[in-house]
């Protein structure tokens, strides 16, 4: 059927004139072309400068809801060609070679807005050389709106409503393109603490209903503007902006702090949450994930502070270089890149060398060396310790050993060797010591084993267990840094101690502060009286070594003597000193 419909000489000098619109089914080659397409397809040309339609199938017609009237499509027609679809054919028809082929066009406004994609291909020019195309057009609204649904969800938190951490990362990238000297912004993260143990002793739905109303109570310490997501199981994360610089920041932790002093009512139990809140400042060009990272970095150290805390870059450097440290201490281990070195314990009547305390010396290809103080943390926080002490306890036990070889005899000397609290805690410590006895063949009494109050105070009852296993293997027990922890009378009379290692920080004390003196005095009588031998850490000068041999201290270590030697310098000097 052919509709024969023409306002051309209606509209004189228009740019779009509408010939003859067929409407399948037609005839022609063209025409066969259109009514076979599964889609909304038409043939546009050009003619005398003025777009035209020639032809359009029956799916055109229902996408533009003309139901095949051609007078409705020609009024439609002409409105929209003035807009990015006309531009988009008459482009192609003037160059197709170098014209983009395919265009998404958005129609219409909220429930009536529509996404098309147009299509365009060349076809033969007609007779009279007026180039032509063919246009299709795909009706992807229904997918397009298919895919928003789909992000919403993507985007927000099924629990609690709030945007989630994908989104929180997205609005935080957008904030930091409106930076401005006068507007700045901040990302809090903030930590319900303890939220594990509610979860566990009340149940799962309890702590789904805790987390629901957390969250309602910080949208109650928000200000407009302001965007809070839940970033994850019991974190949250809020974009704050700031006319004031970080103090605006610091308001609204002060805020969150006071919706929550209130107590929770759950399942008729009222229960008191406290947070952590961690505060990071954006800077320009900021990647929003270090942004959050640093913010996280932050709620860590208000954990230990008890207070919002301010990411400061030296902390995280210093927590960066900790990180690196562990990586690559668990790889010295591995390959034993560590060192033993050994500082002589003399007798201080005969001045002999009474044995050698066993210390760990690292010497980084790249850093340089890496101070005990630095590295020794990081193991015990990690739990490398535990393979750290045993590498120290089979070295030193091997080292007398092959002193003894050398000397032909065994030596009158011993070797201590300092066990962390980590170790007594975690670590089969009777074990490791029976196994390094046997391996180097030394007896029990060559062994001292160093162990800090801190492993005492911690676990006593274990404590106990771990010293009397170690007093069967014949092995001594030393409690080192004596005075500087939280040790009981209690312990020192129940537990089978042999030796208290007084200090460094009393001993060098003593020749300036009188206080020190009687600290050390106290500390000589009370081992006497528990029949407990003592050393004194930290002798740097004669007079030290004198005035503690006047005072009955047994032995001595410091500076004044030696500083730690390598095992065969540490060998020389015991050589030496009994010549």
């Amino acid at each position: 059927m052919q509709v024969a419909y023409s306002r051309a000489e209606e509209r004189a000098g228009a740019r779009v004139d509408v010939q003859p619109i067929l409407v399948a089914p037609s005839h022609g080659d063209d025409h066969c072309l259109l009514d076979a397409l599964p889609l909304a397809a038409g043939i546009f040309c050009m003619k005398s400068g003025k777009l035209w339609v020639q032809a359009l199938n029956k799916q055109f017609f229902d996408l533009a809801y003309c139901h095949g009237c051609p007078e409705k499509f020609s009024e439609l027609f002409h409105h929209y060609s003035d807009g990015l679809g006309g531009d988009f054919i008459r482009s192609f028809l003037a160059d197709p070679a170098n014209a983009v082929d395919e265009l998404e066009l958005t129609e219409g406004t909220g429930l009536n807005r529509r996404f098309l994609k147009l299509k365009i291909a060349a076809l033969t020019p007609a007779a009279d050389r007026t180039p032509r195309c063919l246009l299709s057009v795909v009706d992807r609204t229904i997918e397009i709106q298919a895919e928003n649904n789909l992000r919403a969800e993507m985007l927000r938190d099924s629990l609690t409503g709030l945007p989630n951490r994908l989104a929180f990362t997205e609005a935080v990238e957008k904030a930091g393109e409106t930076l401005s000297r006068d507007l700045g912004h901040a990302v809090l993260v903030v930590d319900m603490l303890r939220f594990s143990r509610i979860n566990e002793s009340m149940g799962g739905i309890a702590g789904d209903e805790l987390l629901i109303t957390f969250a309602r109570r910080l949208v109650l310490a928000l200000r407009a503007g302001d965007i809070l997501a839940r970033t994850g199981g019991n974190e949250f994360g809020i974009l704050v902006s700031l006319r004031r610089g970080i103090g605006d920041a610091l308001k609204a932790a002060e805020r969150i702090h006071k919706v929550m002093a209130a107590p929770f009512k759950i399942s008729e139990l009222e229960i008191r949450v406290e947070c952590a809140i961690g505060l990071a400042m954006m800077h320009a060009g900021q990647d929003p994930e270090e942004l959050f990272r640093n913010a996280q970095f932050a709620v860590k150290q208000a954990k230990g502070a008890g207070k919002p805390q301010v990411y400061e870059p030296q902390q995280a450097t210093e927590a960066r270089r900790r990180f690196s440290i562990e990586t690559e201490l668990r790889r010295a281990i591995e390959k034993e890149e560590l060192k033993l070195f050994y500082q002589p314990l003399i007798n201080l009547k005969s001045g002999e060398v009474a044995g050698f305390e066993a210390l760990a010396r690292w010497e980084h290809e790249d850093r340089g060396e890496i101070s005990p103080s630095e590295f020794i943390p990081v193991a015990e926080e990690s739990g490398l310790i535990l393979h750290l002490g045993r590498w120290a306890m089979d070295k030193a036990a091997h080292t007398l050993a092959d002193w003894d070889r050398k000397a032909g005899k065994p030596l009158p000397l011993y070797v201590g060797v300092n066990l962390s609290a980590i170790q007594v805690a975690r670590d089969d410590v009777a074990a490791l010591v029976s196994s390094a006895l046997k391996s180097s063949g030394l007896a029990g009494k060559r062994i001292t084993v160093e162990l800090t109050e801190s492993s005492i105070v911690q676990d006593p009852a274990r404590a106990t267990r771990v010293f009397e296993a170690l007093k069967a293997l014949d092995a001594t027990v030393a409690m080192d840094d004596f005075g500087t922890g939280y040790s009981s009378l209690a312990y020192l009379q129940r537990l089978p101690i042999d030796v208290l290692k007084i200090d460094r920080s009393f001993v060098t004390g003593m020749m300036v502060d009188p206080d020190s003196v009687a600290i050390v005095r106290a500390v000589l009588g009370l081992a006497e009286a528990l029949g407990m031998s003592t050393t004194a850490e930290g002798v740097e000068t004669v007079e030290l070594a004198t005035t503690l041999a006047a005072l009955g201290c047994a032995s001595g270590q410091g500076f004044h003597f030696a500083r730690p030697l390598e095992a065969e310098a540490a060998f020389a000097y015991a050589e030496s000193r009994r010549q």
